[in-house]
């Protein structure tokens, strides 16, 4: 007899209120591949797109790449994992589920110490933070930097981070009580949106920050550009208030020779080193005290939905996770 379990399905695209919760076949692990029973899910901005139907995805669909659990059953060829290992992933398949594959290779060992519901919180966001810090732009210690959303799940952790190497950090946020969280992060100065560009210049005595980590878009780009220093370097990463428009190459050249890098996560991991160095500072960094992953909601597997619109309304802070 086939085992089913607790799943999210989307059948069509549409808004929060297609994810549906249903019984489905427990997946067997193929080649390569785990069966992970998952503990805890990390919602992310791209499960709505994919579930609005922007990004293309096959449908029926059931969301997640990011989760946490204990590997149940292990596929042939396997021999880096075994039944009962705890794991984690940010490039599983459709995590949004009781049981979930992860592929072998992308599967993070998670540390005794650390508990699963913040395993879950942090492959996506804390590699990314890792990346945007280490790889795309080196922060030296000493350099100033600003952070977009500094109250968000990149932001707290990339906050973190940066004061851990020493850097003078500068956040933008929308609220008091985000404000408060930046804060207690460790950001050196909080602003609010609007014209945060003149309010960098002047706490940097006019000469703009070194980098600016802009997971915001739209609405924060031409502000972050007018505040970089002479070859300073823009790092936009994401775009929760939708995407820039084209604009005129030679504003790089106007601004004092500038440099626009536009990374995403996936190719940050290219091979097995790449995933264990940044997950293992990452989780080791969690399990020791010295990075704090703050989980702003937690929702059922079966409220979905409303995880979605929480976070497409920019109601959250930190990192909203789904609990089978």
């Amino acid at each position: 007899m086939t085992e089913h379990c607790n799943a999210i399905v989307a059948a069509n695209p549409g808004g929060p209120d297609v994810l549906e919760l249903v019984q489905h076949p427990v997946p067997v692990p193929g080649p390569g591949e785990l069966l992970v029973k998952v503990a805890a899910v990390g919602v992310n901005f791209i499960e709505s797109y994919q579930r609005e139907g922007i990004y293309k995805v096959p449908f029926p669909f059931t969301p997640g790449a990011e989760a946490a659990g204990t590997v149940a059953a292990v596929g042939p060829g396997v021999t880096s994992h075994s039944v009962g290992d705890r794991v984690a992933t940010a490039e599983g398949i459709a995590c949004y589920a009781e049981y979930a594959i992860f592929p072998a290779v992308a599967a993070l060992p998670v540390p005794s110490n650390l508990p699963l519901d913040i395993a879950a919180a942090l492959p996506l966001q804390g590699m990314t933070a890792h990346y945007l810090m280490n790889s795309t732009y080196h922060v030296e210690p000493g350099q100033t930097v600003l952070v977009h959303a500094g109250a968000g799940g990149v932001g707290l952790l990339l906050t973190q981070m940066l004061k851990e190497r020493e850097a003078r950090v500068i956040t933008t946020v929308s609220t008091e009580e985000k404000e408060e969280l930046s804060r207690v992060a460790g950001a050196d100065e909080v602003l609010h949106y609007g014209d945060f560009a003149a309010a960098v210049r002047e706490y940097t005595d006019g000469v703009g920050v070194d980098v600016v980590y802009d997971g915001v878009g739209k609405d924060t780009f031409d502000g972050s550009l007018a505040s970089l220093r002479t070859r300073g370097t823009m790092v936009l990463f994401g775009g929760s208030s939708g995407q820039v428009p084209p604009f005129d190459i030679q504003r790089l050249n106007a601004g004092g020779s500038l440099t626009l890098v536009r990374p995403k996560l996936n190719d940050y991991l290219l091979n097995a080193r790449e995933r264990m160095w940044r997950s293992t500072e990452v989780f080791n960094a969690a399990a020791a005290g010295t990075l704090t992953a703050r989980i702003g909601a937690r929702f059922p597997l079966a409220e979905a939905g409303a995880a979605h619109t929480a976070l497409q309304g920019r109601a959250t802070t930190g990192k909203v996770i789904l609990q089978p």
